[in-house]
């Protein structure tokens, strides 16, 4: 464990930016959001953290107690075909763990309408959880067979294979996502000619960068919240454009955002985010096979599979929160690249105040939460780099945060 908690340290260190973020300045959010707003943020958000990390916690008292009494009428189902076995166990795994959580998820979805939040139906939404447990089944079953297979082959040294397995299986998702699984939930269709075509393909040149093809998603169908994200590798790499955000902001706040999405690219951060895991993988899966003999006597079956699971549950949260520092400072550098590509200083400022109140966001975040699980940093930080970099150009700002012609 102490090996992987060092692994994923180093590869943090190795793998941020060696530039210098900018400095925020200290800002006062009640000059961008009125009190009212600030406890709705507070009040929604909070409250649906908590129930995120209940579900976390039932997720893992369930594995707990499939370790403690495995299904073992299942395991003897199969017979002498341990890998397929090992297939039906991981699938079977992975859907039970998702059935106890569900009332929580359902009592998360019912407050997120409530705010105006969520937009799909019901029917829609169970649509998409058989769909996407259909899919984590299928993943799950190829590797649990492949679990099996090498956990049989190399009993002692399987670790070191399955960390590179691991990390194949992972550049593999990365890069076919897009154009296997991404269809399945929602359609992508390519920013037809036009202004904001235009405005992508000109902020791509001046950044040097190929972006591949740049994307709409219909994110309407199941919520107001806007974003936009890059994703795949090599062919399939591309900008997805939430359609919410190209329907309620104006020129100049999309061109940050494109802008912030080009600095992951330009920065390579998908192939980046790969290395870490590069990394970690080796003194990680060491981690789960000692800590999984440590929870069961298993060995090279199925039956070993859930004190694996479990294993790599507790190997993994360290080694996530850790992750969770680069992935802060990856968007760091891309907010600061967005400033320096756009000038935009007031649009990026009233886009991240737009984004916070349609998102419906905590804007005074416990500390722990901004230090550990946060992936971004936290709007007031995001805000006041804006007006640093304001203040270091020749439009600067005032003491109060309003902008000087």
């Amino acid at each position: 464990m102490l090996l992987a908690v060092v692994a994923a340290e180093v590869g943090v260190r190795l793998l941020s930016p060696r530039e210098p973020p900018i400095e925020p300045a200290q800002v006062d959010l009640e000059t961008y959001f009125s009190q009212a707003e600030i406890e709705r943020g507070r009040r929604f958000a909070r409250p649906q953290l908590a129930l995120a990390l209940t579900r976390g916690a039932i997720e893992l008292a369930s594995l707990v107690l499939v370790v403690r009494r495995p299904p073992r009428r299942l395991y003897r189902l199969f017979g002498r075909r341990p890998e397929a076995a090992g297939a039906a166990s991981a699938a079977a795994l992975v859907v039970g763990l998702s059935l106890p959580p569900l009332p929580l998820q359902a009592i998360s979805r019912r407050r997120g309408i409530s705010v105006g939040l969520v937009t799909q139906s019901w029917r829609g939404w169970a649509a998409d959880l058989l769909k996407g447990a259909g899919i984590e089944a299928v993943l799950a079953g190829g590797a649990g067979a492949a679990v099996v297979a090498i956990t049989r082959r190399y009993p002692r040294g399987w670790w070191l294979p399955a960390s590179a397995g691991s990390v194949l299986f992972g550049a593999g998702l990365a890069a076919l996502a897009p154009v296997v699984l991404d269809p399945v939930f929602n359609d992508f269709t390519p920013l037809p000619e036009g202004e904001t075509r235009s405005d992508v393909l000109e902020l791509a040149a001046a950044a040097g960068v190929s972006v591949g093809e740049v994307f709409s998603i219909d994110a309407s169908r199941r919520t107001t919240a806007a974003n936009a994200y890059v994703t795949g590798l090599g062919p399939t790499k591309r900008v997805v454009l939430f359609d919410t955000l190209l329907d309620r902001y104006n020129r100049d706040e999309v061109r940050v955002v494109v802008a912030h999405e080009l600095a992951h690219v330009r920065n390579r951060d998908v192939l980046r985010g790969l290395i870490y895991a590069a990394l970690v993988a080796p003194a990680a899966a060491l981690a789960v096979q000692r800590l999984s003999w440590a929870l069961s006597p298993e060995r090279g079956s199925a039956g070993a599979l859930p004190a694996l699971a479990l294993a790599a549950v507790l190997v993994g949260a360290p080694t996530g929160l850790i992750g969770n520092r680069l992935s802060r400072a990856l968007e760091r550098r891309s907010d600061a690249y967005s400033l320096e590509l756009t000038g935009a200083a007031d649009a990026f400022i009233s886009f991240e105040r737009a984004i916070a109140l349609q998102n419906v966001a905590d804007l005074t975040p416990p500390r722990w939460l901004a230090s550990l699980l946060a992936t971004h940093p936290p709007t007031a930080e995001r805000i006041g780099a804006a007006v640093t970099y304001a203040q270091s150009s020749q439009a600067g700002y005032s003491e109060d945060g309003s902008s000087i012609p």
